[in-house]
């Protein structure tokens, strides 16, 4: 009789211990965190404030213009440039009006990225680092109170706005409040840089004057809310 033949043994077993290695939460983040270098590194190289000094490009007019600046907006805030510089340009370039409304596009887009970047790289390996008692504390609000809390950090101003975007995407909030809750609260303060941009010719103007009365009304805001709760939390 003839011996029986063995089993080929499965050709996939290599396969399957690499992409389960590379789609690993550590890997994911570390996939994350260069990605994230690169972008700023190319901020750094690519220097978006001369926009400030140079102007726009006098080709690109109108509303295809702003939209353009918008989507730009929303990748150099992926990238770590701060909104402040990006929402004063809007209206130096384009007014008050298109401004806003390129700047506010820009908000919800640069967030959405970074919300999507943090809750497919990042969750699951982050999640595992949240011991200390603030970072408890924060995951709590975030996921039972997202909406309420996003707003708060929009409206006050003192939270870097990309590590918002991440610190939320660890948590359980859902995609639409994080968005809503963006949208809505940004807006005062990137209307106030946005006027300011627009009006920075005429510095005594009272356009200007309020916007930055309110600029730095609200940052005394954030600075006491923050206080507060960080004075409740070493309490607790």
């Amino acid at each position: 009789m003839f011996d029986p033949v063995p089993a080929a043994r499965p050709t996939g077993g290599l396969a399957v211990r690499c992409s389960r290695v590379l789609l690993s939460p550590w890997s994911r983040l570390s996939l994350l965190v260069v990605v994230l270098l690169a972008a700023a590194s190319t901020m750094l190289l690519f220097e978006p404030q001369r926009l400030l000094a140079a102007g726009w490009p006098p080709q690109l007019t109108g509303g295809a213009a702003a939209m353009l600046f918008g989507l730009a907006y929303g990748v150099c805030t992926v990238a770590f440039v701060p909104r402040p510089l990006l929402n004063i340009a809007a209206g130096a370039l384009f007014g008050a009006q298109a401004g806003l409304a390129a700047a506010l596009a820009g908000t919800v887009l640069g967030a959405g990225v970074s919300f999507m970047l943090g809750r497919v790289l990042g969750q699951d390996a982050l999640r595992t680092l949240l011991r200390g008692r603030w970072l408890k504390a924060a995951d709590g609000l975030l996921s039972r109170h997202g909406f309420r809390s996003v707003l708060a950090l929009r409206l006050f101003p003192g939270v870097p706005f990309a590590a918002a975007n991440y610190c939320a995407a660890t948590s359980r909030m859902g995609y639409p409040p994080f968005l809503l809750a963006t949208g809505l609260g940004s807006i005062p303060n990137t209307a106030a840089y946005v006027i300011a941009g627009s009006e920075a010719a005429s510095p005594t103007s009272p356009a200007f004057l309020a916007a930055m009365g309110f600029i730095v009304l609200t940052g005394i805001g954030g600075a006491l809310v923050a206080w507060r709760k960080r004075h409740r939390l070493g309490a607790g």
